[in-house]
């Protein structure tokens, strides 16, 4: 069976308790329902446009999104099918996270590749094993940088590490490295001819879904990946040159993690409800129609409403119905009124 090699260091503890830290304060915030929306939504944007801008897709994040939100772009094929693909990867691993104990077996890591390579591979090298020798290049110098192993030993080497994968748990190895040395794995085993670093990626998050470290599915570390792929590149290739030793590839996956956790936790903290506001009303949801989400989000933005603003706000809407909505809000105590003329402000409690 796989056994990753690598050592605990310093770096990698401090790495951890970073996305320990992060995981708690994102996990417990008390996110108005629309903020925890667009969290979701941002974090699959980013994973599926940088997740295949890292392979060479030419889709600027703009491009993507409108992609991934079914409108109509002028580019590539190639480059739109393949942000549709990883989209619907994205939304099969989070769906089987929800699910409960999915084993994780040569069959699901065929699917996700058939999902990722769909209508851009011929069919029948899509969720089938390489047949044959394959070998990586430098794009710039020709020079081949890794040699994955021969294609005869791709299925063993697939059973071993996914008996690796099933049978070691948390009290084995912490979730974040075993999701690390997961992604690590199957780059370097390099089963299919095209499409590996997408599946890579896409089950090392899977991993972290599935360990409980989905953290609201607000992440996406593929964008740290992409920020700068020569290093990535070079944090992966450091463990052939270690030989197999993962600790340098951990602290730059660990570090990954932190800082996206990290921004994530900043911007929670500047958004989210109170946590005496949820307390008061028994740690109930605070449902919200969909225009006073919109007054909230106003607020936080700009500091305050005013009556002046509601036409600029809601044009179609009467006055009267603006303050129906800030009623509510304000029997609530999401907001508080400050002054009581015309010129009076709606400000955050």
């Amino acid at each position: 069976m796989y056994q990753p090699k690598y050592n605990i260091n310093n770096t990698i503890l401090r790495n951890i308790g970073v996305v320990e830290a992060a995981r708690e304060v994102i996990d417990h915030a008390p996110l108005l329902p629309y903020y925890e929306k667009e969290f979701q939504k941002d974090a699959m944007v980013r994973s599926v446009h940088h997740g295949t801008h890292i392979e060479g897709n030419e889709l600027n994040l703009d491009q993507a999104e409108k992609v991934i939100e079914g409108q109509e772009i002028i580019a590539r094929q190639r480059d739109i099918q393949e942000v549709i693909n990883y989209r619907k990867v994205m939304e099969f691993i989070e769906v089987g996270s929800q699910k409960g104990e999915v084993r994780i077996d040569e069959e699901f890591i065929k699917k996700l590749h058939r999902m990722t390579v769909e209508k851009i591979l011929v069919p029948e090298k899509c969720g089938e094993f390489r047949a044959t020798q394959v070998v990586i290049k430098n794009s710039l110098t020709g020079e081949v940088t890794f040699r994955p192993p021969a294609a005869i030993a791709v299925p063993v080497q697939i059973q071993e590490f996914v008996d690796f994968i099933n049978t070691t748990t948390s009290d084995d190895i912490h979730p974040v490295l075993k999701s690390g040395a997961v992604h690590y794995e199957l780059v370097r085993i390099h089963p299919f001819v095209d499409g590996n670093g997408r599946v890579s990626r896409a089950l090392s998050t899977f991993i972290l879904f599935q360990e409980g470290y989905d953290i609201r599915k607000f992440f996406s570390l593929e964008e740290y990946f992409d920020n700068d792929a020569a290093e990535y590149y070079r944090a992966l290739q450091s463990v052939g040159k270690n030989d197999g030793d993962l600790t340098e590839w951990l602290v730059y996956f660990t570090q990954g993690l932190a800082i996206e956790l990290s921004k994530i936790k900043d911007k929670i903290e500047k958004i989210s409800v109170d946590v005496k506001i949820k307390e008061r009303q028994g740690g109930a949801p605070i449902l919200l129609s969909d225009r006073q989400l919109k007054i909230i989000e106003y607020i936080q933005k700009t500091g305050y409403l005013q009556n002046s603003g509601f036409k600029q706000l809601f044009p179609m809407v009467s006055e009267d119905t603006v303050l129906n909505e800030l009623k509510y809000l304000l029997k609530n105590g999401l907001i508080k009124k400050v002054g009581s003329t015309k010129a009076a402000r709606y400000v955050r409690v």
